[in-house]
């Protein structure tokens, strides 16, 4: 169980994410929505540590991690990608694959991570490596530079990545920016295939609603850095606080129930 309690960050005046608490639990995909400037990727660098909370703590099973820097949340079983990708762009898709499967391993591999040490004595971690990739669709390209890859293919690496260090939490920040109407299906089908591990938690920050509404499980909403929403897709989706955030449509008042939801 991942959980925040009054997560908040303030930037000088303004407050970027407000107060806020939630849990995430395994076998469910939530979806972080709102609007632009809503506190979304901002809410996802709390957790995963890129950034520092102002007041509020994270923690995952029971664990507090608030005081961790992101490598140690990594360790501890967050999991990370990034609306632009997080690769080593001078190495080989295997060589990078291979990186993040030595990172995760136990036992006598489990030494520290040097990024620059000779792998071919490594053929454990090869052979996990090649088989995460073969999982992606990506055998074909082991040996290529990433820095060769096409945006499409690199993101598809990045899911590779976090499949290799096998983490609790899979967060996905906006997974399909900047990919073609051709390529961002991959990436969605990566997602449903780790959907499939009831044990992992996905949280998934996206502003296609059409994505939201055919992977999520959950959805919560941010505006203004508050959660104003939370329930099932389809009676968030049809919530007056989000056809207002989203659509401009004026809603009547609205009060949140105990449970996170919304009623009018």
């Amino acid at each position: 169980m991942l959980q925040t309690q009054d997560l908040t960050i303030r930037f000088g005046g303004h407050v970027a994410v407000n107060a806020v608490s939630c849990a995430f639990a395994p076998g469910t995909l939530t979806a972080i929505v709102g609007p632009n400037g809503a506190g979304k990727t901002t809410y996802f660098n709390l957790i995963s540590g890129q950034l520092r909370a102002s007041a509020g703590r994270v923690s995952l099973n029971g664990q507090d991690l608030s005081d961790m820097p992101a490598s140690a949340r990594t360790r501890a079983g967050l999991g990370r990608a990034f609306q632009l990708t997080n690769l080593f762009p001078n190495l080989s898709v295997l060589e990078n694959v291979r990186l993040a499967v030595q990172a995760a391993s136990e036992g006598p591999h489990r030494r520290g991570l040097n990024l620059w040490s000779i792998w071919s004595d490594h053929a454990a971690l090869t052979e996990r490596a090649h088989a995460i990739l073969v999982s992606v669709s990506m055998a074909a390209q082991q040996e290529a530079l990433v820095a060769s890859l096409p945006h499409g293919d690199q993101r598809k690496l990045e899911v590779a990545l976090l499949m290799a260090l096998d983490p609790q939490v899979y967060m996905f920040d906006e997974p399909t920016a900047g990919m073609s109407h051709d390529e961002a299906p991959v990436i969605l089908n990566l997602i449903r295939q780790l959907k499939a591990d009831k044990s992992k938690t996905i949280l998934l920050v996206e502003h296609k609603m059409d994505v939201v509404r055919e992977l999520a499980d959950r959805i919560i909403v941010l505006h203004n850095g508050t959660l104003v929403a939370d329930g099932d897709p389809a009676t968030v989706i049809a919530s007056p606080v989000v056809q207002e955030a989203y659509l401009g449509v004026s809603a009547p008042a609205q009060t949140t129930t105990p449970s996170g939801g919304v009623t009018a």
